[in-house]
């Protein structure tokens, strides 16, 4: 399963990409990757390990979730939606910060290993990347965290809670 900031520079995504691959290519393809397809981590998370052989699990964050994407990573959401083997969604309308806290609650479930592209900066808002790590922490799911060098997140234009702004 794949948590992860969702605000990464152009540069940062390539680095990203790279690094979830020498990640997983050992375990492909006999690997399931649980996604709920963010624009950022999550989506090159699902395109690495579809890339790999493996199965993509996707959990729907809400109805409309794809409403609250930019355009390309929109159209980025519905291929990968349309490529997964399985899918799982949530009742809800419309993501909220506290939607994806739901929706990292599930992503948890039966989870033995989370790859988390994560900063290591502290909690910031409720559904975040750090307090899903914590969880998934004190479950005793393995987290193994990625962030290369050099990897800087687009802070300008995102809330306090990760959001984007209008």
């Amino acid at each position: 399963m794949i948590t992860g900031h969702r605000d990464l520079t152009p540069s940062t995504t390539s680095l990203v990409e790279t690094a979830i691959r020498r990640f997983l290519t050992p375990h492909a393809p006999e690997m399931v990757g649980v996604s709920c397809l963010a624009e950022g981590a999550d989506q090159i998370f699902a395109d690495v390990v579809l890339d790999l052989g493996g199965l993509l699990e996707v959990i729907v964050v809400a109805e409309r979730h794809h409403l609250t994407l930019a355009p390309a990573h929109r159209a980025s959401y519905g291929r990968l939606l349309g490529r997964a083997g399985a899918v799982r969604r949530l009742p809800f309308s419309f993501p909220s910060p506290e939607i994806y806290a739901e929706a990292n609650r599930e992503l948890l479930e039966g989870a033995d290993l989370m790859v988390a592209v994560w900063d290591g900066r502290p909690e910031n808002g409720v559904g975040g990347t750090a307090e899903v790590v914590r969880e998934a922490r004190n479950r005793r799911i393995e987290v193994r965290v990625l962030w290369p060098v050099g990897a800087t997140r687009a802070s300008a234009g995102v809330s306090r809670d990760n959001q984007p702004i209008p």
